[in-house]
């Protein structure tokens, strides 16, 4: 695997988390029912964060590297921030407009972590 197709790959899981987000199950979305708590800004972050991915790693793949790992730092600094003001239980808001709960947070720092290190693979050949 490369940074063009972990980009790509991660895309597609943000896209698909976006949108199942919108839909009732018990993994994310609706806070009394699922283990991460999304609302409607929520999930559309995660659709145009999978979408920025997609696009990186399409039209801008030479730049997949960089954009993975700063985007794997923004993460982690999020699931910081969420532990900081809302800790591993219950709910709230990150940066003002982020609904999380401690699952997330936790997510976010490995989500980081991971991302990061999928930014360290190597680079596509150029064709």
């Amino acid at each position: 695997m490369n940074t063009k197709s972990a980009a790509l790959l991660i895309g597609i899981i943000f896209i698909a988390v976006g949108l199942l987000g919108f839909a009732d199950n018990p993994i994310v979305g609706n806070p009394d029912k699922a283990i991460f708590h999304t609302d409607t800004v929520h999930n559309i972050v995660h659709i145009v964060s999978g979408a920025l991915f997609v696009l990186i790693a399409l039209a801008a793949s030479a730049s997949s590297a960089m954009f993975l790992k700063v985007f794997g730092i923004v993460y982690f600094l999020i699931g910081v921030a969420g532990l900081v003001t809302v800790g591993t239980s219950g709910m709230g808001s990150v940066l003002g407009f982020l609904h999380v709960n401690g699952a997330d947070n936790f997510l976010h720092l490995a989500l980081g972590i991971v991302i990061f290190i999928a930014g360290t693979l190597k680079r596509p050949v150029a064709s």
